[in-house]
């Protein structure tokens, strides 16, 4: 199994990014995790949907042949347990997972409709750094709930 972690743009913000890669490394002690950036489109003139859809045309790309698990705030809700426990099932089937992360305008309908799974990572909308962030946190939570280690109270 390898998990695939699909974004759109590489983090702006240096303390976020460095958020980012700290818990990405940390999930990549428990899960081989790849992460797959796809440039942002330019929104200077273009319609949303327009700028969803290029983007979304580069996602797609960078997924093919895996289970591919959208992140949607309209997505299925799970608490950290859950998750954990999607993840090892995909591990036992030996499914490869790509999650996928749209930009600032969200995720292309194409892509959602494509996905095998939608996943909420909140209830709200969140800024795509900050998905990108809560996913790494809880791919390192999952692996820790897994190998029953001490960081899931």
């Amino acid at each position: 199994m390898k998990v695939i972690v699909a974004a759109v743009g590489k983090p702006r913000d240096a303390a976020l990014a460095a958020a980012i890669e700290h818990y990405e490394s940390r999930a990549a002690r428990y899960w081989p995790l790849e992460v797959r950036e796809v440039k942002e489109e330019s929104s200077r003139g273009a319609r949303p949907e327009t700028v969803m859809a290029r983007e979304g045309e580069r996602l797609a790309a960078r997924v093919t042949g895996a289970t591919v698990v959208a992140c949607d705030e309209s997505g299925a809700t799970m608490n950290s347990a859950a998750f954990a426990q999607f993840m090892q099932e995909s591990r036992e089937r030996a499914t490869d997972l790509a999650f996928v992360i749209g930009g600032a305008f969200g995720l292309a309908d194409a892509v959602k409709a494509g996905a095998q799974r939608r996943i909420a990572l909140a209830p709200w909308t969140l800024p795509h750094e900050l998905a990108r962030l809560v996913l790494a946190e809880q791919l390192y939570r999952a692996g820790t709930i897994v190998r029953r280690e001490p960081y899931h109270k």
